[in-house]
């Protein structure tokens, strides 16, 4: 098989060697190339590959109608909408994801970027550089606020764990209800997460029903002294209602790690020059520890499939 990794999976050259080196024995080619969007410089390399693995590059439609030897897709993320699904299903091409890789990494950030919000960290930092006191940013304890989650899945629920851990109350929103949550979840609906969280955490796909589901109405339900984390999918928020509402008082800050594109981002961003943020260039997913851990499931799933037992698929 020839198998094309269309970008880094942010392990050393060392590790990856390794990790390629059993099915190398077997007689199966890497190929491995550069992230680009540029179509027919992917179509050029993905042409004549059997595999194709991939982190969080997009794949357009057009790139997988022209890769007619293309039988399986390992997909080093938990999301797939990066990927043209519906050419995958159309074509009979099998699918697999990383989900779980990031768990950790994710939640951690979700817990350090409410503590930086509520303790004025940027601010205070600035003020520190600048000769300056804490006077007027003395912040707020993450003990005994009340934390929203929307999106219970595995990223969620730990979340979830992390903030029980430092005396939050937990509030959870999902598509379903999950009877197996921890009973210091509180089950409730999107609108009463809104209205009584001091701390609001995404962590829900990127989907036709949450597209844009924080907007102007939503956020306007939120206490004035909350906060809003962004650790799921850009379009999730509308950027320009958010924007809004931090630069007049609507809510008291915002930290994202996700935005309508992935990162640089385009100087017309308006969360660029909104108040009271912390922006991150997608970040969340990536630690040594994940990367790892991501290579593993990418690499078992690669085993699995070439052994005719595909696991983590998507469908």
């Amino acid at each position: 098989m020839k198998i094309a990794i269309m970008e880094s999976l942010g392990i050393s050259a060392e590790e990856m060697a390794a990790r390629k080196l059993p099915f190398e024995k077997e007689g199966h080619s890497f190929v491995e190339y550069e992230k680009k969007t540029d179509v027919p410089a992917l179509i050029e390399e993905a042409k004549d590959a059997d595999v194709m693995i991939l982190a969080n590059m997009p794949m357009p439609a057009e790139v997988l109608r022209a890769c007619d030897e293309l039988k399986y897709i390992d997909i080093a993320f938990t999301g797939v909408d990066h990927v043209a699904m519906d050419v995958v299903r159309e074509k009979g091409i099998t699918a697999s994801n990383a989900s779980g890789y990031s768990n950790e990494s994710v939640a951690e950030l979700g817990v350090g970027l409410a503590i930086s919000l509520l303790r004025n960290v940027p601010k205070v930092d600035e003020r520190c550089r600048a000769l300056g006191t804490k006077a007027g940013l003395v912040g707020n304890e993450l003990r005994g606020k009340t934390v929203g989650i929307i999106g219970l899945g595995k990223i969620g629920s730990r979340s979830a764990e992390l903030f029980h851990a430092f005396g939050c109350r937990i509030l959870a929103s999902s598509r379903s209800v999950h009877a197996d949550a921890p009973a210091y979840i509180e089950q409730v609906t999107k609108e009463a997460l809104l209205e009584r969280s001091d701390v609001v955490v995404l962590h829900c796909p990127l989907n036709a029903s949450t597209r844009g589901m924080i907007d102007r109405e939503a956020i306007a339900r939120m206490k004035p002294t909350a906060v809003l984390i962004n650790l799921a999918r850009g379009p999730v928020v509308k950027s320009q209602d958010l924007a809004d509402a931090l630069n007049t008082g609507v809510i008291a800050g915002a930290a994202l790690d996700v935005f309508d594109k992935e990162p640089p981002l385009d100087a017309s961003e308006p969360l660029l020059a909104a108040k009271n943020t912390i922006l991150t260039p997608h970040i969340a997913f990536a630690t040594q520890e994940s990367m790892t851990l991501r290579a593993e499931i990418v690499f078992d799933n690669l085993r699995h499939w070439l052994d005719g037992d595909p696991i983590n698929l998507v469908k």
